[in-house]
């Protein structure tokens, strides 16, 4: 990889982590902030996201979704355990793009493709392109004494 490609990789995990971030800390310090309503109005797999809206799981689905958007926001950020939080990152866009899923038209100026299908394939390539080793912590920590002793940690900070 080029110096330039490291240079726009790395702004890109910047832009894409203070996304997360800000998505995640405004939903956390928001104390009527719930996924309730998104979730009840789903339009595909509504016995499935019903569900993660029933009063029992609803405190875990909205813990889940705050602070897992904070998270991969401080993971893209720092640069540090990259590809773990990109592919669980990807899993949370998938299910924001399902519910309001009526293909083909995702909503009245998208087809097939909206913002959701963007970030999880931006997080897919970070995951596959080690960009955490680029300005990253992940450098640092892969060289830690840790990480050579344990090769699979190592693959999985990126």
């Amino acid at each position: 990889m080029t110096q330039f490609q490291k240079i726009f990789l790395f702004l890109l995990r910047l832009a894409m982590g203070w996304l997360m971030f800000y998505a995640g800390i405004t939903k956390i310090i928001n104390p009527s902030w719930s996924a309730e309503g998104y979730l009840k109005s789903a339009k595909t797999f509504t016995g499935l996201f019903n569900w993660f809206a029933s009063p029992e799981i609803l405190p875990i689905t909205n813990f889940a979704n705050e602070w897992g958007l904070t998270v991969l926001g401080i993971i893209l950020i720092l640069g540090i355990f990259v590809r773990l939080g990109s592919i669980l990152g990807t899993v949370l866009m998938a299910l924001y793009y399902l519910p309001v899923l009526t293909f083909p038209y995702i909503a009245p100026h998208s087809y097939i493709v909206e913002e959701h299908v963007i970030y999880a394939l931006v997080l897919l390539f970070f995951a596959v392109s080690k960009a955490g080793r680029y300005w990253g912590l992940e450098q640092k920590c892969a060289n830690l004494p840790i990480c050579r002793k344990y090769p699979k940690l190592r693959s999985w900070l990126g």
